[in-house]
C-alpha cells in the first residue's frame, strides 16, 4: 500500500489491532479456521493480525496435539462477550475491556499478561497545531473512543498536566470517525493507540503532544472462560497455548521486520507503519505474572471509570483473575523491552 492515510472505511477494522477499543463492535467469524489435531478443541477468540498471525509467523502452530478453532472479532468487548457466553474458551484483549467485562459481572478470568511500553498510546495534534504541552489542552476538543485504553490514557495524561476530563471538550468517536475529524480540523487533538499513532506520524499529518509511557500500565491480557479452566484437559491446552504465545512474542522481538511484513499483509497496513508500530509498541512486550501490582493497576482503571459513571458500581478486579499459569514469570512491573536499531 502506498504511503497515505488509510481511508476511514478501511481503518474501521483496524480498531481491533491492540484490542483497546471499548465500544460496541460485532464479531466476525467468517474467516475462522482450525489448526492442530486431536479430540480436544480449544476455541480461541482472536482479532485480525493478532494471536493466530503471530503464532503462525513464529512457527508455533506446529505439532499441536489438540485443535485450535479460531473465531475473529473486531475488538475486545465482543470477544469477551463470547468468553462470557462460553462460545470462546480464551482470547486476547487490551487493558480496558476486562475492566468493563468485570463491571458487567461477566464470567471471565484474566490468565496471562504482557507488559509493553505505552509510547504508542498518544495524544496527537495536527502538525501545524499551536499546542506544545498537555497543559494547553484546557478548553480544547479531543477525540477519543469511549471506554477504550486511550480514554483512560487521556484521563491520566490530563491529570499529570493538572487538568480534569471536564476541562476539555471530549468528542467520543471511534477511530475511523476520529481520523476524519482529526484530519479535517474538526478536533484539536486525538487520543489513540498504535498503529494509528504510527500511521499519523508516518504520513506527517500530526505529531505527539504527549504519550502514555509512565502514565498508563501498558498491559495486555489473555482472558479465559472459568468453565474452560475447570475442564482439566482444556486447562492443559490453555497452558500449552499460553506458552506458545510467550515464545511467539519473543520471536517478534528478535524478528521485528519479519513480523511487520506479516502484520502488514494480514491487516492491510502499510509496511512502514507496521514496522514503526512494532518497534514502538509490539516488540516491547514481555510476558509477566498476573500478580498483586497488576490487579492494583487494573483496579485503578476500574475505579476511574466508576467515578465517571461509565461502569455501574464498584468492581473488585481481583475476583476476575486466575494466577495458576504464572509459573516462573517475572512480576508485572518488569520493564518492557526497548527495540534498538542495529
Amino acid at each position: 500500500m502506498r504511503r497515505h492515510l488509510v481511508p476511514a472505511a478501511l481503518l474501521l477494522p483496524l480498531t481491533l489491532l491492540l484490542a483497546a477499543c471499548g465500544g460496541n463492535s460485532a464479531a466476525d467469524t467468517a474467516g475462522a479456521g482450525t489448526d492442530g489435531k486431536g479430540s480436544l478443541t480449544l476455541n480461541v477468540g482472536d482479532q485480525k493480525g493478532g494471536s493466530e498471525a503471530v503464532l503462525r509467523a513464529a512457527g508455533e502452530l506446529k505439532d499441536l496435539n489438540y485443535k485450535i478453532k479460531w473465531s475473529t472479532f473486531t475488538s475486545g468487548p465482543p470477544l469477551l462477550e463470547a468468553v462470557n457466553a462460553k462460545a470462546v474458551d480464551i482470547g486476547g484483549v487490551g487493558n480496558t475491556p476486562p475492566v468493563f467485562a468485570a463491571g458487567a459481572g461477566s464470567k471471565v478470568s484474566v490468565v496471562a499478561a504482557w507488559h509493553g511500553t505505552s509510547k504508542g498510546e498518544a495524544i496527537l495534534v495536527p502538525k501545524d497545531s499551536s499546542l506544545r504541552k498537555p497543559e494547553e489542552l484546557k478548553g480544547r476538543s479531543i477525540a477519543v473512543a469511549q471506554g477504550s485504553s486511550a480514554h483512560f490514557q487521556l484521563i491520566a495524561s490530563l491529570k499529570e498536566a493538572g487538568l480534569k476530563l471536564s476541562d476539555v471538550k471530549v468528542k467520543y468517536l471511534q477511530p475511523a470517525d476520529a481520523l476524519a475529524a482529526f484530519t479535517g480540523g474538526k478536533v484539536d487533538a486525538w487520543a489513540v493507540w498504535d498503529p494509528y499513532t504510527s500511521q499519523v506520524l508516518d504520513t506527517k499529518q500530526g505529531r505527539i503532544l504527549t504519550d502514555g509511557d509512565g502514565v498508563v500500565n501498558g498491559l495486555s491480557f489473555q482472558v479465559a472462560a472459568p468453565s474452560a479452566l475447570k475442564d482439566t484437559k482444556k486447562a492443559a491446552a490453555i497452558k500449552d497455548y499460553l506458552e506458545r504465545l510467550r515464545r511467539a512474542q519473543d520471536w517478534v522481538y528478535r524478528h521485528p521486520d519479519a513480523w511487520a511484513k506479516v502484520w502488514a499483509k494480514d491487516t492491510g497496513l502499510p509496511y512502514e507503519v507496521a514496522l514503526a508500530s512494532v518497534k514502538r509498541t509490539n516488540a516491547s512486550r514481555i510476558a509477566v505474572a498476573v500478580d498483586k501490582p497488576l490487579i492494583a493497576s487494573e483496579q485503578q482503571i476500574a475505579d476511574t471509570f466508576t467515578e465517571l459513571k461509565l461502569i455501574p458500581g464498584k468492581v473488585d478486579f481481583a475476583a476476575f483473575v486466575d494466577t495458576r499459569f504464572n509459573g516462573g514469570l517475572p512480576p508485572s512491573t518488569t520493564t518492557p523491552r526497548v527495540y534498538k536499531d542495529s
